[in-house]
């Protein structure tokens, strides 16, 4: 089928549907020639007509197609030099899916050729393969933006204020038991009543989802029988993942992914994306060719100076290089589509260290990803959270990126982790971590919510496992219990695994409770993993990376144990919302407060004297407290009210014998009352304090609120 293609415009990059027609426009500095490749959307695997994109503007290849409608399928084939050892791999005979297409239509299938050269040749990628991937190769296909926003407003919520969940948007739902099987595992299920209500109820503020931009399974997974289920392999950073979405047709995962949103954010919940612009699935130089490499290999990606050679930041064999103004463009128009026309509030990014490498791949805070993102009128306003580090040289970056980012704390994680397992000389340390790490953000003047708080995230053990394995079991992964760290910061209580001993479940039970409480009274930004709060195990697996299955999935059939970790999870985030103290939005001085009995921080130690210095020094110092001021806080919160709080006291004994505390006195009028201990999730709740001592139990956690006597 011939068609009538006129020159069109450089921009807006991609197929773009204008109600009359389609404007195709595709970046290559090296291509010689650009072919768009149309398919019968009846079917998909019949080629019903291909054109040459006629006009090029300062190296983008554009054209346009009067009569052309959403619902079409197309793919790319671009002409121009096959020399590796350049860096250049154009090839085309292989079908490519064009990077900024809204919306694909099928998968990568491994057994044909979608690789540039062929498998198993002795000089390897050095030689071009010239069989067609075409019936091997996903349609992208073309979309209308149009959709019924209706009176959509971003929840707006201020960072001070937000509790971040993360989710995978199938593991979340795949069991629960009152969504419609047909939407179990998709956006649609994720947006389902029961699943908003269980957010609100739990006190969440943010869903931050794992990958949902497509991505492709790798070839040796599928040949075990497994899947690339955490979706850390992106394909195509403007689609929806397909696999994601109820609604099958072409297109359809667009307006569905649009409608989770609406009825999240209906709900007062952001929607928070984990974003993988680090890396793609094309791999290195023995990768198949799918998209950037086929397009301008040289242009997209980091190479080695022999130039045949990715250069590899991320462990996956290439990396994006965001220091080239085309690489950072494709980006930035990613980020900018997600929020202006899907309405997500922010994003998480995945090895974020390597969009600040520069030069010859050093981290800089100037590197051009950050200023001009920090420039943009729309993406500078949202949510901005960086995983800092990567596996480059140097690549370890917590505390080093530029306002307005906000980081995972890697350093939280391990500190807390390690001091409630009784490890030694850690005071100093938990000190810092509680209060919001203000030795990594204070010298860069960023506030404590720059710190991302968090005990578990996807990689690694999940919450019960963490007190229930010292040791990695990642044998359902097929690679001999060698993949995963071996570094985790666990202890399982004395017996490896499940177990029947109430003495050890007991503990455990506490355990995460202790965890759970650190990080709800810590200075900074909260963030747990979906099924923490239910008690979700996977058995021991600290890399379920692979698992699409009941491994990685929540189970919602709760016991009277995991329904109680729940209530407790619960009441935690709201006593958290509830006080001021524990959302300051600047760090603590040791000052006394305005119109106030108190300091705004006070460590002591058991016996009821505030610490010295030689005291944080102590390698058994195990059991500590501190006392938040309350009061009036001369501060505004962000409508211009006074922010009101509460004094606190929180214990804590990390040691495994009991621990009787001092409680200092309370301000005139005022009494302590005990809002919950970890070693009885039944109290609390304002039980007034009886006498000037309370004994913590070995591995336990006391938190006081100071209310009126009357």
């Amino acid at each position: 089928m011939l068609r009538e293609v006129w020159p069109g415009n450089p921009y807006p990059r991609g197929a773009t549907y204008d109600g009359a027609g389609v404007n195709f426009a595709v970046f290559s500095q090296v291509a010689t020639r650009i072919e768009v490749c149309l398919f019968d959307p009846r079917e998909p695997m019949r080629e019903v007509g291909r054109f040459d994109l006629p006009a090029v503007t300062d190296f983008v290849w554009h054209g346009y197609v009067p009569g052309l409608e959403p619902g079409a399928l197309y793919g790319l084939r671009v002409h121009g030099p096959y020399e590796p050892h350049r860096g250049h791999r154009c090839n085309p005979a292989k079908l490519l899916v064009d990077p900024y297409a809204k919306a694909l239509f099928g998968d990568v299938d491994w057994t044909h050729p979608v690789f540039g050269y062929p498998l198993g040749h002795p000089e390897q990628d050095l030689v071009r393969d010239d069989r067609d991937s075409a019936p091997g190769m996903p349609r992208c296909v073309v979309v209308s933006d149009w959709f019924d926003w209706g009176n959509d407003r971003p929840p707006q919520i201020p960072w001070r204020e937000t509790v971040i969940y993360e989710a995978h948007v199938r593991g979340l739902t795949m069991l629960h038991p009152r969504v419609p099987l047909h939407h179990r595992g998709t956006y649609a299920g994720l947006s389902h009543p029961a699943v908003i209500e269980h957010l609100v109820k739990l006190g969440i503020t943010a869903v931050e989802l794992l990958p949902i931009h497509a991505f492709v399974d790798d070839s040796f997974l599928g040949e075990k029988g497994l899947s690339n289920y955490w979706g850390y392999n992106t394909l195509c950073y403007f689609a929806p993942e397909p696999y994601y979405a109820s609604r099958k047709t072409p297109g359809g995962p667009v307006g569905e992914f649009k409608a989770m949103v609406k009825a999240l954010h209906a709900a007062g919940l952001e929607v928070i994306l984990d974003v993988v612009y680090n890396h793609t699935c094309e791999g290195n130089h023995l990768g198949p060719t799918l998209s950037l490499k086929g397009i301008d290999n040289a242009t997209y990606y980091w190479l080695m100076p022999e130039r045949r050679y990715s250069l590899d930041f991320t462990g996956c064999g290439n990396s994006l290089n965001a220091s080239h103004p085309q690489t950072v463009q494709l980006i930035m128009d990613s980020l900018r589509y997600w929020v202006q026309e899907m309405h997500v509030d922010g994003f998480r990014f995945d090895l974020a260290t390597v969009l600040g490498r520069v030069g010859l791949g050093g981290f800089s805070r100037q590197a051009p990803f950050f200023q001009i993102l920090g420039q943009d009128p729309v993406l500078s306003r949202v949510k901005l959270i960086s995983e800092p580090w990567d596996v480059g040289l140097g690549g370890y970056q917590v505390g080093h990126f530029p306002a307005p980012w906000r980081e995972w704390n890697g350093k939280y994680r391990d500190a807390l982790r390690r001091y409630w397992k009784g490890d030694e000389n850690l005071a100093g340390e938990v000190g810092y971590r509680l209060t919001g790490s203000s030795d990594l953000y204070e010298g860069a003047r960023r506030r404590p919510q720059a710190t991302i708080n968090f005990i578990t995230a996807h990689d690694g053990f999940t919450l019960h496992d963490l007190v229930t394995y010292s040791h990695k079991h990642n044998e359902a992964n097929g690679e001999q219990n060698r993949d995963g760290t071996d570094d985790n910061d666990s202890w399982s209580c004395g017996v490896e695994g499940e177990t029947d001993d109430p003495a050890i479940i007991s503990l455990r039970e506490r355990q995460k409770r202790n965890l759970l409480a650190t990080l709800f009274l810590s200075q900074g930004v909260p963030m747990i993993v979906a099924g923490d709060e239910l008690g979700r195990t996977q058995g021991g697996n600290n890399n379920a990376y692979c698992q699409d299955n009941e491994i990685s999935w929540l189970d919602w059939d709760l016991d009277e144990r995991r329904q109680a970790l729940l209530d407790f999870t619960a009441r935690l985030i709201q006593f958290r919302h509830r006080q001021p103290v524990l959302q300051r939005r600047r760090f603590f001085r040791g000052e006394r407060i305005w119109d106030s009995h108190y300091r705004d921080l006070a460590w002591f130690r058991p016996d009821g004297t505030e610490m010295s210095p030689e005291d944080w020094r102590k390698p058994f110092t195990r059991s500590l407290g501190f006392l938040l001021g309350g009061a009036a806080i001369p501060t505004l919160d962000e409508r211009g009210q006074r922010i009101i709080g509460d004094a606190l006291l929180v214990l804590l004994n990390a040691h495994h014998e009991p621990v009787r505390f001092h409680v200092p006195a309370a301000a005139a009028g005022k009494r302590w009352a005990l809002e919950f201990y970890t070693a009885d999730d039944a109290r609390g709740s304002e039980e007034p304090l009886s006498g000037t001592t309370f004994e913590l139990i070995g591995r336990s956690l006391a938190a006081f609120r100071q209310v009126s006597r009357d």
